[in-house]
């Protein structure tokens, strides 16, 4: 009986330590928000990165507006990041100055915004 209640003894102790050697998983630090950003926060972020992604350099933000201003090479850039009544977001970009030095630029930055877009 003394053996049993020994060898329980030593089977509950080595249960309870390879317990506590398992990895617990907790959300780590750091504030964490359950809904999903706004479509013009998720465009907003988008076209910044699409300006970042392509070497343009912003000038100036106006959140409130919806406008971004940059430049590269003598290439002024502008969108437009616009709610609509019907909920969704209008994105526009246009360009100006010296466009002779990468015709391409305006449209690299569309298409780059597509893609952080996921389309």
């Amino acid at each position: 009986m003394m053996k049993r209640n020994l060898f329980t003894m030593i089977m509950v102790l080595f249960t309870a330590l390879l317990a506590s050697g398992c990895t617990y998983f907790q959300v780590a630090p750091g504030t964490y928000s359950t809904t999903p950003p706004s479509k013009f926060d998720r465009s907003w972020s988008a076209t910044v990165g699409a300006f970042a992604d392509q070497g343009v350099r912003i000038t100036r933000e106006d959140r409130d507006a919806g406008v971004i201003h940059g430049t590269r090479d003598g290439i002024n850039l502008t969108a437009s990041v616009n709610r609509r009544a019907d909920g969704g977001v209008r994105v526009e970009f246009s360009s100006s100055g010296e466009t002779n030095n990468d015709p391409e630029l305006i449209h690299r930055v569309s298409r780059a915004y597509e893609r952080l877009m996921g389309r």
